[in-house]
């Protein structure tokens, strides 16, 4: 089944969930109306599902922003750095048609085409429709998308409908213009540079009023936040509520990015990083309220490839001008390619609450046993939703929890690779340990495969080694390992308490 694009002006009933347990991944699509499932399938930034097999590409056509905001610093020819705002190539619209088209011939799994800068695309109106407008014409199988500050939204809403854009990011840090002070230095309104509250004020308005009118239209609406430790922590609770309450249908709160060298205000002055623990808690907080979205990469405006994944350098200008498009045949394997996934994510549907059962040991739980406890299980994944990657080659880690109620993603953390050829696999005790440290409220390690000396050292900290579900489904092989520990608690509780007896 490959599944139909629809038109975004189409009236479309959100979602309501209100309970931790929703995410964006399978529960979610379990969940969710047939006509917000078809929009999500294939879009990996709005399902934690979809990330897994399908890719996305920014086209860096937008180079000018009408704020200023104290965590970002606009970089257009830098390939080392991995953060929003940050480019390689500033492209015209008719260089990224031409790298679009050379980029869906290449990769069957890219089906979103998205403009996020390096400014504002909708400080570059011009640009960024012009662009999307020449993409559809000659690739009209992709999705659009568009990220915006919010500023200029309302005037753009009915340009957002006509080019046919179903899904549009608005960055909103705060509800409060005291707070959005320490957070915006100005912004560029009505010809005017306005400063301090006033220009928040403004600001906030123009999300809120954009948000609105998006909704209305039938666009999904995916806020991302980003949290700033001291400034709006406890305030983007707040900020939670309100978005869910105007159908924004995602909330992605990303930790704030200040490191001196990228050269962003909050990065020469101090300010502090939140730790994975206080980003993973506030969003427990705000999931309450909102649906919240955890798989995010925080991508570069050049962005190619699976979330997590950047094959920009594949596709500089200077090689397209030696490759050759043929789009029809790209088409038709994309379209293979979904009928693929579809075919697989319908073998392999796991509905974690419904078929996590627990199998007792005996009929009756003991007397005063505990109740079973959420256990915390890191993946290796190169991607397909599967337990597929070696261990000492693993760039990150997905980090998934298993409970009573059923399986949740968490977070994604990024690491250091442990083996990078044969002669150093194995020495880098340093890459090890900080490994070990990166995973410590982790139980269970799931790779596809892993050397003696790693496993010898991660279960000596504590952490259980396991590749016995290698090419398995992440779900299915997190669901596996739960039941087989629980199992081995219960058995042990049974066997104190009959010596006991």
């Amino acid at each position: 089944m490959v599944l139909p694009m629809l038109n975004p002006t189409t009236p479309i009933q959100q979602s309501d969930c209100t309970t931790q347990s929703c995410g964006s991944g399978t529960e979610q699509m379990n969940h969710l109306p047939e006509a917000i499932r078809q929009k999500i399938f294939d879009h990996p930034c709005y399902s934690e599902q979809a990330h897994h097999f399908f890719a996305r590409m920014h086209v860096a056509v937008a180079p000018a922003c009408n704020i200023q905001c104290h965590y970002c610093n606009r970089k257009y020819n830098c390939a080392n750095e991995s953060r929003p705002g940050v480019v390689s190539e500033l492209l015209t619209p008719e260089q990224a048609v031409k790298k679009v088209l050379a980029v869906a011939t290449a990769i069957p799994e890219m089906t979103v085409v998205g403009v996020a800068g390096p400014g504002d695309p909708l400080a570059n109106p011009q640009r960024t429709f012009s662009t999307l407008r020449q993409v559809a014409e000659q690739a009209p199988d992709l999705k659009f998308c568009l990220s915006t500050n919010g500023l200029a939204l309302p005037q753009y809403v009915d340009e957002i409908v006509r080019h046919n854009i179903g899904h549009v990011t608005i960055t909103i840090n705060c509800i409060d213009p005291t707070i959005g002070a320490h957070i915006y230095p100005w912004i560029f309104w009505q010809h005017k540079r306005i400063r301090g509250a006033a220009a928040a004020a403004i600001l906030i308005e123009q999300q809120q009023r954009g948000l609105e009118m998006l909704v209305e239209r039938g666009i999904l609406v995916k806020v991302n936040s980003v949290l700033i430790p001291g400034i709006n922590d406890e305030h983007l609770k707040s900020v939670a509520q309100v978005v869910k309450a105007k159908g924004a249908f995602l909330h992605n709160i990303i930790p704030l990015i200040a490191q001196p060298e990228h050269g962003t205000y909050y990065g020469l002055t101090g300010q502090r990083e939140p730790t994975p623990e206080e980003l993973t808690t506030l969003q427990a907080d705000c999931a309450v309220n909102m649906t919240m979205m955890r798989h995010c990469r925080q991508c570069r405006a050049d962005a190619i490839g699976r979330l997590g994944e950047d094959r920009g350098a594949e596709f500089s200008l200077e090689r397209l001008e030696t490759t050759t498009v043929d789009y029809a045949a790209a088409m038709s394997r994309r379209q293979a390619f979904q009928q693929a996934v579809a075919k697989q994510l319908t073998h392999h549907q796991v509905s974690p609450a419904a078929k996590l059962q627990f199998i007792p040991i005996r009929q009756k739980p003991l007397a005063g046993s505990p109740p079973p406890r959420p256990i915390r299980m890191a993946v290796a994944s190169k991607g397909n939703g599967l337990v597929n990657e070696h261990f000492g080659h693993a760039k990150e880690f997905l980090i998934y929890e298993a409970s009573q109620q059923g399986i949740r993603f968490i977070s994604h953390r990024h690491t250091e690779l442990y083996c990078v050829g044969n002669d150093t696999c194995g020495d880098k005790e340093v890459v090890l340990e900080n490994i070990i440290q990166l995973l410590a409220d982790c139980e269970v390690v799931l790779c596809a495969r892993i050397g003696f000396e790693p496993w010898r050292a991660l279960e000596s900290a504590g952490l259980l080694p396991n590749n016995e579900h290698a090419l398995e489904p992440i779900e299915a092989a997190v669901m596996a390992v739960y039941q087989e520990r629980l199992k081995a608690t219960q058995l042990a509780q049974f066997t104190t308490g009959c010596k006991i007896a």
